[in-house]
């Protein structure tokens, strides 16, 4: 599949958004606070965000509590003027383990992170969060989840591309990776900045107990 600079389509309807009269809305997935940081530093100026929290596939449910909680305690310290808010869902990992289907598909189990299994996962929480934007009239939606080195920027937007195809008056996707430009990098330093805490693995079973194969590249 030929590379696509997402980056740049980014930058090209951001520049667009700009020259609006008013700030567009954005409903923002979100995965933890860390990875927001950056993402919402980014396009606060651009969009009117709210931030949607829907990740039943972090195990166990007091990791999930942890990093939820630690976005809401960083959004009032970080967002001072009240720019954005945030929306949570209901916690059940069994959605989860019914989109991925590591039952039938054994062998996702013990893929690495970037593959089959991630993409099923990118793809049943994307598909909450466009119906969530398109029943509250969003203008765009899209999610943080590129920032990640260990998320794979191609199957997201191509996800978020096929969503909107599906409904053409609906919410437009927000192309993007965010970790091109310094963004994961920027991640890093407002993580180290408001002292949020860092999980060491992307959040669901299979890649907590996966963890010795997690790639090293930052590129994809």
């Amino acid at each position: 599949m030929e590379k696509i600079n997402y980056q740049k389509q980014l930058d090209i309807i951001l520049e667009s958004v700009s020259k609006q009269n008013i700030k567009p809305s954005l409903l923002l997935h979100a995965c933890c606070g860390p990875c927001s940081s950056y993402v919402l530093e980014y396009l606060m100026k651009y969009f009117d965000i709210t931030i949607y929290f829907y990740n039943p596939n972090i195990h166990p449910e007091a990791e999930y509590v942890r990093r939820l909680n630690e976005l809401k305690t960083f959004l009032p310290r970080f967002d001072k003027d009240k720019l954005a808010c945030l929306y949570e869902e209901n916690y059940n990992p069994e959605e989860f383990f019914k989109a991925v289907n590591t039952e039938i598909d054994t062998e996702l189990k013990t893929e690495s992170e970037k593959g089959e299994r991630c993409r099923r996962c990118y793809k049943f929480r994307m598909e909450k969060a466009y119906d969530f934007a398109i029943r509250n009239n969003f203008d765009w939606f899209t999610t943080t989840l590129s920032i990640s080195p260990f998320k794979d920027a191609q199957k997201i937007n191509v996800i978020g591309q096929d969503l909107q195809k599906q409904n053409e008056n609906g919410p437009k996707f927000l192309t993007s990776d965010f970790k091109k430009k310094g963004g994961f990098k920027r991640s890093l330093e407002l993580s180290e900045e408001y002292g949020l805490y860092r999980q060491d693995y992307c959040g669901c079973i299979f890649s907590k107990q996966n963890m010795g194969k997690l790639p090293h590249s930052a590129d994809n």
